[in-house]
């Protein structure tokens, strides 16, 4: 970006720009008129242009073609936009809270940036954009989504390569053929303020514009008693979206997005006799209250992402959808690990003995480059065939990868380090981490969706995955891989409002991609899925109520710890999680709206890891035999969530909510000796709290205009909301905060 030209100039830009590209549209209509019109074919209202109802979801294109997630054979949790406005949603992070069965990881390992494990399972190669891979490690917004669809289960045959949890994918806000503009203001403690805006422009019958803009900065209660910093968010960002040709048979969108984020990191506190620690160290109280950064750490991030969407209608059941994207990923960070003996100091200065080691101890450093390029095709059409409607659905998809990544150069001292934020500055190459990668993915699949009686209808997929890549590790510089996926399943649904089901899908991932990289190349990631759920809609299907039972297998499960050059590149040979999930969202009444789940998980290791050295491709020592059959990492047995709101009419509003986890462990499953790990011959490993958060709403909303108050955290509890697998630390959630928001209409 040239100098002087920063983002709320860029904003500001925009904004004053709409005007004039609202005058130029209107010319453009009144020359048209002088001339001949050509005939324009609009549709009539299609699934995609329906609105949800308040938290309850209607349409969702997770499984590739628009559908109400009532007809969709799997279990599937949508957080709608009215969910998220409602509760002062800012980022990603913040909206899954609502999505039980998902735990948050800290961040460590070359993992920072959006880190969650869903129904047991690490999910940072399943977040999507728009049914596009968005694996990047960046912190995601809220401000440009229109919603976000969770798919639980494995589903590498939707989605290609993944892991076995789910797939978390968000939906971009688009351009619609109508004028409406939102501004919001937002203040709040702990230093939260934030500005938002949504502005669409009708350009004329099928043509439009819409522009998304959002500043937020947000600091913690946590504080270095050193030094009086703070972690800090400090995020803005800009999407616009040009749709031609809407609601024609054939449509055009062109979308671009800019997030930047320029935050102070929080790695947290450390354990200290399985718990959270709450000692005084040297004269120093260390508690949760206690941050081991400062002002000189840096999580800065640029994400560059430019889609092209082309629909052509061939008629109301069939057609051709080709998406084409390139997305580029900037980051660089340098944070502070926190530690078990020292207090935080001033200077940020490392510690002997602790952290990463060398001059620098307690640096975690990353520079990441992340280039990707995407086309996807989808072809869907429904027909009759031997006296059975088809509903098939085939597609194509080529995605290139360029990944860069490498620590970064110490320009201060050991005493007094700072890191310089330069990818062209990495660290000396005696210490360095460096690694790079270009790949190639090809895939080709088919679904058919075949009602063969009434009401009973078998769902049958499959999908092949090719992968070529080229690394710039000695060990396994080449990966070449080619793996299938299966989709299927068996659907009965006697009336509109009720659908019951069985599914099996599974998911694969290769030996190297995303994770370490071996002398001896590894066998790849395979998870299966066996689902059984009922959906149903009550009150004229204002409210939908579904439950599932699921089992699912993952077979040579990945360390994702990318600092860890070291023996243990697989963590189980076999895992396995069981679980029911219930949920709960819509109408109760037209003024009582509801959103509210529970899953119970029972997530444990069955096979213990086979590893080899990564250098040597040696045997290496075998984990304890006592962690078969242990509880798995950062997996609540409980999860819980409710949210409702009352409209009690003259623009009153009121709402709120609770989150409720169960503990959660973190331990290594792949320690030789796991003697810390058993007190008495009872399993116990550093263990983060359980807790439940309650949150508070209260709005007046008028056609024009709204005021609303959010309180989270009520009760100002100190809950800890992400752990560290591997149990070295645990992250605080923010204390008791109040948000005012004023949101005007135009």
């Amino acid at each position: 970006m040239p100098s002087g030209f920063n983002k709320k100039t860029m904003t500001l830009a925009l904004l004053m720009a709409l005007p004039a590209v609202a005058m130029a549209a209107d010319e453009e209509k009144t020359a048209d008129a002088a001339q001949t019109m050509t005939e324009v074919k609009v549709k009539s209202q299609r699934i995609q242009d329906a609105p949800n109802k308040g938290y309850q979801a209607t349409k969702t294109r997770v499984g590739k073609t628009y559908q109400d997630p009532q007809d969709v054979p799997q279990a599937v949790t949508t957080l709608t936009r009215e969910l998220l406005h409602d509760q002062q949603v800012g980022s990603l992070r913040e909206a899954l809270r609502n999505v039980v069965g998902l735990s948050v990881n800290a961040a460590e390992g070359g993992r920072a940036g959006d880190n969650f494990n869903l129904r047991g399972f690490y999910t940072f190669g399943d977040i999507y954009l728009d049914n596009m891979r968005d694996t990047a490690q960046y912190n995601r917004e809220t401000f440009n989504l229109e919603q976000v669809d969770v798919l639980r289960g494995s589903a590498a045959m939707l989605f290609g390569r993944g892991q076995a949890g789910g797939v978390i994918n968000q939906v971009t806000k688009m351009a619609e053929l109508q004028d409406k503009n939102t501004l919001t203001g937002s203040l709040g403690n702990y230093d939260y303020h934030q500005v938002t805006g949504d502005f669409n422009k009708k350009l004329t019958d099928t043509a439009a514009i819409r522009v998304n803009v959002m500043d937020r900065h947000e600091e913690s209660y946590r504080k270095n008693q050193a030094n009086g910093d703070h972690p800090e968010t400090d995020r803005s960002g800009i999407a616009v979206s040009f749709g031609a040709g809407i609601g024609t048979e054939n449509e055009f969108f062109l979308n671009h997005m800019y997030v930047q984020t320029r935050d102070v990191p929080d790695f947290g506190v450390s354990f200290v006799n399985k718990r959270p620690i709450d000692t005084t160290i040297g004269g120093t109280r260390v508690d949760d209250k206690s941050f081991y950064g400062g002002s000189k750490n840096f999580d800065n991030s640029d994400t560059r992402i430019t889609t092209g969407i082309f629909t052509h209608k061939f008629d109301d059941d069939t057609q051709l959808r080709t998406q084409l994207r390139h997305a580029d990923y900037e980051r660089a960070y340098w944070a502070k690990t926190p530690s078990a003996a020292f207090a935080p100091n001033a200077t940020l200065a490392g510690t002997a003995g602790l952290g990463l080691g060398g001059t620098n101890n307690n640096d975690v450093t990353r520079t990441q480059h992340y280039e990707t390029y995407n086309l996807q095709s989808d072809f869907s059409t429904k027909l009759n065939l031997a006296g059975m409607t088809h509903s098939v659905l085939t597609g194509v998809e080529y995605l290139h990868e360029k990944s860069y990544r490498n620590s970064l150069l110490n320009i201060g001292t050991s005493a007094d380090p700072y890191f310089t934020s330069s990818a062209e500055t990495p660290i000396n190459a005696a210490n360095t981490q460096f690694a790079k990668f270009n790949a190639d993915n090809y895939a080709v699949y088919a679904q058919d969706s075949i009602e063969f009686i009434p009401h009973w209808t078998a769902l049958v997929g499959i999908r092949r995955d090719e992968m070529k890549a080229d690394y710039s590790a000695a060990r396994a510089p080449h990966l070449d891989y080619g793996q299938n996926s299966y989709r299927s399943g068996l659907s009965w649904q006697p009336t509109p409002d009720q659908h019951y089901y069985i599914t099996y899908s599974n998911s694969f991932s290769p030996t190297a991609d995303l994770y370490q990289l071996t002398t001896v190349k590894q066998p790849p990631e395979r998870s299966r899925t066996l689902e059984v759920g009922t959906k149903w809609l009550f009150m004229d299907g204002d409210l939908a109520f579904r439950t599932a039972v699921f089992t699912t297998t993952k077979d040579w499960e990945r360390n994702t710890d990318l600092a860890a050059f070291g023996n243990t590149p697989i963590l189980t040979k076999r895992r396995r999680t069981n679980g029911v999930e219930f949920e709960l969202t819509g109408k109760v009444t037209d003024q009582w709206d509801v959103f509210a789940g529970v899953a119970l998980l029972d997530a444990y290791i069955i096979n213990l890891a086979e590893n080899i050295n990564a250098n040597t491709g040696l045997p290496t020592t075998p984990p304890d035999p006592r962690l078969a059959g242990e509880k798995a990492r950062n997996t609540p047995r409980t999860t819980f969530n409710l949210w409702t709101t009352y409209d009690f009419g003259a623009g009153w509003k009121v709402g709120g909510g609770v989150e409720a986890k169960a503990e959660r462990y973190g331990y290594n499953p792949t320690t030789s000796n796991a003697s810390t790990l058993f007190v008495n011959g009872n399993f116990k490993p550093n263990t983060a709290p359980g807790y439940a958060r309650v949150d508070l709403m209260a709005a007046y909303e008028q056609p024009k205009w709204a005021v609303r108050l959010n309180v989270k955290n009520l009760l100002d509890k100190t809950y800890y909301d992400a752990i560290y697998d591997n149990g070295a630390f645990l992250t605080p959630g923010n204390r008791r905060q109040a948000i005012i928001t004023t949101e005007y209409k135009f």
